[in-house]
């Protein structure tokens, strides 16, 4: 991976907060979104770098190492011999033994033989390692469910694999994937298990708070006064709502139904609209009067 200043790219200084990051990403993100400028490949290209900083400095452990190796980060994160092991993976005990270990520069048959011996009867049940990783995840293949495919090594000097992944509807940021045999493998290759840690990345559009969603929504101000008809978008279209006589740009409205799938026990989080009043900048003289004629209604009303 080159160099690149995330910093610089999200537009925050060094010492930014979580929060400071969270709010640059999702303001770049809105405007170099693929979906707001279709066709355009710098966008495109500009969206992929600003996703490629926010999901290292929004990380605590990848944004400590990027910020004390400088360019050499990417190294570090999946080199051998640093926490995590390699490409970033945890390796954890064996059936039977509670031991940590680094593979360092010996083969994985010469760590075995050390523990148990020459390969034969002992070592034929040992299964090898449990491993952890993490894959990121949008909030439409959390929507829909997808399949996904990556590449995973599970112990130094191991070719890369190309797996399938199912993503299941409704994960979350946190939730565990378990793909049964596909961790590293034991002295005579039988494999533990590996664990996927689902990172769910920030949607431009949609905020998440487990199985709910939220969104903005800007009406006119004539709307919101007089009440109406809006078009809410979701995450399957849009639905058609009315707002009553005098919302508030402060009120937030539940469309029941319409968040993520519930990943255990079926249906669907709501979706909850927040009303952000547009207030028109070019207004006619004509406009103007007529605002004014009713700014002076309602100052003689509250009289």
């Amino acid at each position: 991976m080159d160099y690149k200043d995330y910093y610089a790219v999200l537009g925050v200084k060094k010492d930014a907060t979580e929060k400071e990051i969270k709010q640059a990403y999702r303001k770049l993100a809105r405007r170099y979104h693929p979906d707001v400028n279709p066709g355009n490949k710098e966008a495109e290209e500009k969206f992929k770098e600003i996703s490629e900083a926010y999901e290292v400095l929004s990380d605590p452990g990848k944004r400590q190492k990027y910020d004390r190796f400088g360019k050499d980060w990417a190294r570090f994160e999946q080199g051998f011999g640093g926490p995590g092991g390699p490409g970033g993976f945890r390796y954890e005990q064996y059936p039977g033994g509670g031991f940590d270990f680094d593979m360092g520069a010996g083969s994985f048959s010469d760590f075995f033989e050390m523990l148990f011996g020459p390969r034969g009867a002992g070592a034929r049940d040992i299964r090898g390692a449990d491993v952890e990783s993490e894959i990121q995840v949008t909030l439409k293949e959390a929507f829909e469910g997808a399949t996904k495919s990556i590449s995973v090594a599970t112990m130094p000097g191991e070719p890369p694999r190309r797996l399938e992944v199912k993503i299941p509807k409704g994960v979350d940021d946190g939730s565990r994937i378990r793909l049964a045999g596909e961790g590293a493998p034991g002295p005579t290759g039988k494999r533990g298990d590996l664990y996927l840690i689902v990172r769910m990345q920030p949607d431009p559009q949609f905020e998440r708070k487990g199985d709910d969603l939220y969104r903005d929504v800007v009406v006119p101000f004539t709307t919101a006064a007089l009440g109406g008809e809006i078009r809410v978008p979701t995450l399957t279209g849009s639905l058609t709502m009315t707002l009553p006589p005098g919302t508030q740009g402060t009120q937030t409205f539940r469309l029941s139904g319409q968040g993520m799938p519930r990943l255990r026990g079926g249906g669907r989080g709501d979706l909850y609209a927040r009303i952000r009043i547009s207030v028109p900048k070019n207004l006619t003289e004509r406009q103007r009067e007529l605002i004014r004629e009713l700014a002076d209604t309602l100052e003689a009303v509250r009289a």
